[in-house]
């Protein structure tokens, strides 16, 4: 599937089961709070911290679709084509760091 198929269809899951988008400063917050949850997970995870009682270690994929599913919806509300807008940003990305982190020594 590619990302603008996957923007279709969150955006028809949205009109089918969801009504309507919530709005802009809504799905933002929502944005914010998913990637908390993630960070939460990667912290456990990958970190110091450890899972408390109760907590489900095996959410990290859950988390991840989370973050996307809420990006994407703002993307769809931004009128913002994702596809384009990453081959835009890895051909400025290749553009800029073209030498950068070969000579960068703490890599």
């Amino acid at each position: 599937m590619t990302i603008e198929e996957l923007q279709q269809k969150i955006d028809s899951w949205i009109k089918q089961y969801g009504v309507r988008y919530f709005n802009e400063l809504t799905n933002t917050v929502l944005l914010m709070e998913e990637v908390g949850e993630l960070a939460r997970h990667m912290a456990r995870i990958y970190g110091e911290q450890s899972y408390k009682k109760g907590e489900n270690p095996n959410d990290l994929e859950k988390e991840f679709a989370d973050v996307l599913f809420v990006l994407i919806c703002l993307a769809n509300q931004c009128d913002i084509n994702l596809e384009d807008a990453m081959l835009k940003s890895l051909e400025s990305k290749a553009k800029r760091d073209s030498e950068r982190h070969k000579n960068n020594s703490k890599l």
